[in-house]
């Protein structure tokens, strides 16, 4: 038995391809998800199998070559790209006499570092412990209390059951605050359910752009980094889209192949900000060669969390990198499929906001609305909101106006000011040079009332 290294960052990185040719892109990843972490890769180690070795995973001799490279480089921990089973991750730290991490671990260590609410801390110590829970190998015995010899002998608790109760009762509590939180977040999204207002949310590969698309949206000062995992915590803020319609729009955390299990169960409530949305925002990067491969990582995760079923607005960010001018593709039918943005440089952004409101059914309508001369409060709030395209007076000083609206304004106009506003015809939003060859003569003059026309 040996203790642990409870420091260090100088890494030995080991990525294996089992059953086919180790890929180059696999093992950058790898080394970014390190440095991430914090650690300073050193020497890497790699190799080929048709199958894991049982005792050290990746065979006796290959297990001894890292530890000779881990000694000659002065490494403190070896990081593998596999997950490890227990006994597999404690034979080699025996072998090799340092702490080896797999890629489970390495991303929760990752997690634990970017973790900033109280929710989001909470989670990732429940993953932690979860993933703790199968490894309390020790590196030390002299804490235990059952031994052998002259005046020890009898009943007693080692080590590891201690460690084992400890767990248990820290596990279950976080267990307890956790649903407590969730019903919290529960209790506050159906609460705004009962408001109409639309939610969005951006998902995708890590590293994607989501967090730079988020802030160019939305303004609100998201923690941006090129680094794997940079946002853990979800973000949401209110977006204003063309016609004056608001949505809600939530960045969420980062996926990424082999997520660890403990933390799809432990983020259930964080996830829930994808679940809940109407449309999901699935940013991915134009200029990744393995685009389309981290794509389907994706709707893998996005199925495992039970939003594999909702709609999604294909992003393709980071155009600028990839040389592909900023556009909208359709299908055959006309529907909006892919959006081409670079949400660094600011290109495509408004033609993206206008596939969110044409995909989310929010397209706004216009009519021409006659207001008394006394409604000057409302016209007043109709020019503030941007809802004025043209404005007409009449000889006895009623007002008409060309307004454009969501669906759902003009209907809380209409219960704002009921007998005033009559709505006479429902219509889809006509072309712009439509409205500007209407002399709006076909609306009739009422004094005292405001009635609305919408255009066929």
């Amino acid at each position: 038995m040996f203790e642990r290294p409870r420091s260090g960052e100088r890494a030995v990185l080991v990525r294996i391809g089992l059953g086919e040719a180790l890929r180059p892109e696999d093992l950058d990843e790898f080394q970014q998800l390190a440095r991430s972490a914090g650690a300073l890769p050193v020497a890497t180690v790699t190799g080929r199998r048709e199958r894991p070795e049982p005792r050290y995973f990746v065979g006796s001799g290959k297990a001894e070559e890292i530890g000779a490279v881990a000694g000659a480089e002065a490494a403190d921990l070896i990081l593998v790209d596999h997950p490890l089973s227990p006994s597999q991750e404690r034979n080699l730290e025996r072998l090799t006499g340092r702490r080896v991490l797999d890629r489970s671990g390495l991303i929760l260590d990752i997690f634990a570092q970017r973790a900033r609410s109280f929710e989001g801390k909470l989670q990732v110590e429940l993953a932690q412990l979860r993933h703790l829970s199968t490894r309390l190998v020790r590196g030390w015995t002299h804490l235990e209390r059952q031994k052998g010899g002259i005046g020890l002998r009898g009943p007693g608790e080692t080590q590891l059951e201690t460690d084992r109760r400890l767990l248990a009762k820290r596990v279950k509590s976080l267990t307890a605050k956790l649903a407590r939180l969730r019903q919290q977040r529960d209790t506050g999204r159906s609460a705004r359910a009962t408001i109409p207002v639309p939610g969005v949310a951006l998902v995708g590969y890590t590293n994607a752009g989501k967090s730079t698309l988020f802030r160019a949206l939305t303004g609100a000062d998201a923690y941006i980094a090129d680094k794997l995992f940079a946002t853990l915590d979800p973000t949401v803020r209110r977006l204003l889209l063309p016609g004056g319609a608001g949505i809600v729009v939530a960045d969420t955390v980062g996926f990424i192949r082999e997520l660890p299990h403990e933390l799809v169960a432990a983020f259930q409530s964080t996830l829930q900000e994808a679940r809940s949305a109407q449309l999901l925002l699935h940013v991915i990067d134009a200029a990744d060669p393995r685009r389309d491969e981290y794509a389907t990582q994706v709707d893998a995760v996005l199925a495992e969390i039970g939003a594999g079923q909702l709609p999604q607005l294909l992003v393709y960010n980071k155009i600028d990198r990839a040389g592909t001018p900023p556009h909208i593709e359709r299908t055959a039918d006309g529907a909006i499929t892919q959006v081409w943005i670079s949400a660094a440089q600011g290109l495509g952004l408004e033609p993206l906001k206008a596939a969110i409101t044409e995909r989310l059914g929010l397209a706004a309508v216009r009519g021409w609305l006659q207001l008394p001369a006394s409604a000057g409060a409302l016209r007043a709030r109709l020019f503030a909101q941007g809802a004025v395209r043209e404005e007409r007076c009449d000889a006895d000083g009623a007002l008409r106006l060309l307004v454009e609206l969501p669906p759902a304004q003009m209907e809380a106009l209409e219960r704002e000011a009921p007998g005033r506003v009559a709505r006479l015809a429902a219509a889809p939003c006509a072309s712009p040079q439509r409205y500007l060859e209407s002399d709006g003569s076909h609306v009739p003059a009422r004094r005292g009332r405001a009635v609305l026309h919408l255009t066929r």
